[in-house]
């Protein structure tokens, strides 16, 4: 993406850091082992990764100006998510991608699950948030880079096919965006996290690992 796309329609914001803070605290940080390595795909400003807790924190981006964004101790990858031979086979062992695969064209797609499926560790598994289209149809294409539509069972049943076994699936993790006159705090994060009702909620959450060979 250019950098025309950073300063308009992904612009950086500091309820970004207040989203990603809480959503490591209260939810990522149960799932991904802090003595393991962390792979951010699409990392964007880095506010995810840069709030991960782990021994070894990796990001990739096409953006050439992610780097400057990324704190101290984070291994910065230039470079598209469909190529990343510059990580050691073996060595992730949580992958996570937010809000990137709509923006890669179907086949993109598969080059990217292919790419990383080596990559994993025996424990490694690739948690993916993004818009869900069931449930954000009407602003899905408000975003003029997304490429392809994906729900939480056509985005299952792509990783099925390409060889990962899901997890877990949740049709609405959280709302579509914080482009909103809601405040964006730790305390209406959390709640709404544990809340077993999702009014907006937009976004879906998936988890997977790689098939084992039979």
């Amino acid at each position: 993406m250019s950098d025309n796309y950073h300063q308009t329609r992904f612009s950086e914001d500091a309820k970004r850091d207040v989203l990603w803070r809480t959503l490591w605290r209260a939810y990522f940080s149960k799932h991904a082992p802090r003595d393991g390595c962390v792979l951010d795909l699409g990392c964007g400003y880095g506010q995810f990764i840069n709030n991960v807790e782990a021994r070894r924190r990796i990001a990739v981006d096409a953006w050439p100006g992610f780097a400057e964004h990324l704190d101290v101790g984070v291994e910065p990858i230039v470079g598209s998510v469909t190529d990343l031979s510059a990580i050691e086979d073996g060595a992730v062992d949580y992958a996570f991608a937010s809000n990137l695969f709509e923006h890669l064209s179907q086949d993109d797609v598969k080059t990217t699950l292919r790419s990383l499926a080596p990559k994993l560790s025996s424990r490694g598994t690739l948690t993916v948030l993004q818009p869900n289209f069931a449930h954000a149809y009407r602003e899905y294409f408000d975003d003029f880079t997304h490429v392809s539509i994906w729900t939480h069972i056509s985005f299952a049943d792509f990783l099925r096919a390409n060889g990962y076994d899901v997890l877990d699936v949740r049709a609405r993790f959280l709302p579509m965006t914080i482009k909103s006159r809601l405040p964006v705090s730790p305390f209406l994060i959390e709640a709404y996290l544990h809340s077993p009702i999702k009014p907006m909620g937009k976004q879906m959450l998936l988890t997977a690992q790689v098939r084992p060979s039979s």
